[in-house]
Parts: C-alpha cells; sequence; structure tokens
C-alpha cells in the first residue's frame, strides 16, 4: 500500500510560538479540542487500517494494566465523537466520515482507538518515580519503535533526544503529575525530513546515520502531542496526531520563521 499522505496545511507551527518551541513547551488546550480531524483524515485512516491488519505487533501493545484505563479513554474518545455529525454510531459500531464501519471492542480498546480517529494513542500510568509506558496503538512512529519503550519511564523513554536531559526529565514528570483531567495540555515538534513515511520505526540501536534525517529536508514531520489525565484510573493520555506536508505548502510567514531555527533556512 502506498503509505504517501501529505497535508496541504501545517495547523501548529510550534517554532512561531515561543510558549511551544521552548522545551518542554507545553500550553492549555481545551477539552472539547483535544482529537482533531484534517483533511488528510481518510489517507491516513486508510494506512492505519492497513498497518493494523498487516502488522499488529509493530503497533499495538498493552499490558494488562492498561486495559481499564485504555477502555476509559474509549468511552471519552466515543463521547467526543458523538459530538461530530460526521460519525455515526448504531449500537457497538462507530461510522467513520470516509463510511468504514468500526467495531467498537472493549476487549481491544486501543486497536479501536486506532481504527476510530487519526492521533496515535499512549497510555502512560505512575511507575515508582516516573511515568511508564503501559499501553499504546501506534501507527505512526517517528524514528522510534513501540517495542524498545513499552513499559520503560519518561527518561529511558526519551533517552534518545538529545536536549532532554535531566532537567527536562524532571519537568515534564511534573507535568504528568500535576495535570488536572478538565485542563488537557497540548504541544508539538517538527523535523525537517527527506522522506514522506508515516511509519518510519527505527531501533534505538541503528547507527546515528539510520536514526537521525540529514539536514536540509524538502518535507517537514511535525506531531501534535496532547496529553490528558482520564479522571476514574489517573492515567495519562499521551496522543500524537502527525502532519507531513512539504515545506513550499506552509504559509509564507511559516517559511520565514524558520530562519534561526534548527529547522534552517527553507
Amino acid at each position: 500500500m502506498d503509505d504517501i499522505v501529505l497535508h496541504d496545511r501545517l495547523a501548529l507551527a510550534p517554532w512561531m510560538d515561543p510558549a511551544l518551541w521552548r522545551l518542554p513547551g507545553v500550553k492549555p488546550l481545551k477539552p472539547d479540542e483535544w482529537l482533531i480531524r484534517d483533511e488528510a483524515f481518510a489517507g491516513q485512516m486508510a494506512l492505519r487500517d492497513h498497518l493494523i491488519a498487516t502488522r499488529l505487533a509493530d503497533v499495538h501493545a498493552m499490558s494488562p494494566r492498561a486495559l481499564d484505563p485504555a477502555r476509559e479513554c474509549l468511552d471519552l474518545v466515543l463521547e467526543a465523537l458523538a459530538r461530530d455529525p460526521d460519525y455515526r454510531r448504531d449500537g457497538q459500531t462507530m461510522t467513520r466520515p470516509d463510511g468504514r464501519a468500526v467495531e467498537i471492542d472493549r476487549d481491544a480498546p486501543l486497536i479501536t482507538l486506532g481504527h476510530l480517529i487519526q492521533a496515535d494513542v499512549c497510555v502512560m500510568q505512575e511507575g515508582q518515580d516516573e511515568h511508564v509506558l503501559t499501553g499504546a496503538i501506534l501507527c505512526f512512529p517517528g524514528s522510534w519503535t513501540l517495542a524498545e519503550k513499552m513499559g520503560r519511564p519518561l527518561m529511558a523513554i526519551h533517552g534518545p533526544v538529545p536536549k532532554y536531559d535531566d532537567g527536562v526529565g524532571v519537568r515534564v514528570q511534573r507535568l504528568f503529575d500535576g495535570i488536572r483531567p478538565d485542563r488537557p495540555l497540548v504541544r508539538a515538534n517538527a523535523h525537517r525530513v527527506h522522506h514522506t513515511a508515516l511509519f518510519h520505526p527505527r531501533s534505538e540501536s541503528d547507527p546515528p546515520s539510520v536514526r537521525h534525517e540529514p539536514p536540509g529536508g524538502p518535507n517537514l514531520r511535525s506531531e501534535r502531542q496532547t496529553l490528558r489525565k482520564l479522571p476514574r484510573t489517573g492515567a495519562v493520555i499521551f496522543t500524537i496526531h502527525t502532519t507531513i506536508i512539504p515545506i513550499d505548502r506552509l504559509t509564507d510567514a511559516q517559511r520565514a520563521g524558520m530562519a534561526g531555527t534548527y529547522l534552517g533556512t527553507p
């Protein structure tokens, strides 16, 4: 299957907002803006369906501990989709805006979510000192693999990230500890890439030349990431909505704003 699904616009350019561009770079988010749907919905959902059908072991993992919060997350998503007139629910079937009917399977809540929304979903639960990744549906990994991150705490998960030092790690853990259920958070990142692959796994054991893109790629990969605490189970849901867009499709202001950042001059 062709996995090239490009966007026509970048809704959130983090380098244009100083509050988002400094690590950990989070802002408050209205609960009704938690999930978004954009012009790439049909293409991304077709690819998600294909990956779940053909590479389930690569894109899904869930420990028994994560089942309850994953079900709670599914309930929150279904509540949100009920307010979207382009989704239609009939009993235990939800029909997406692209016409695909999805069975609501509470025994496989993360897989169900993977078929319903564009965003990947990670379940983070309290560990001994840090939150730990206990489950995920991750169809669009950006140079990492789910298998290597499962069961690991925040600091270990971000170990390969150059700017994610102990100071940033402490601030991020404080964010996770302080999130309120009624006050989700949003952040975003951006990287220039030469590829257009949404499913782009890389292992921590790969050499840097494989894990890291050479500079000056013609495309931009950006992730809109949200953090939301579940009111009943207390788990934190981390969502990742991925955009890949050719740099020449950015607005004039967005391209101009890249100059002087590590993204370089377009």
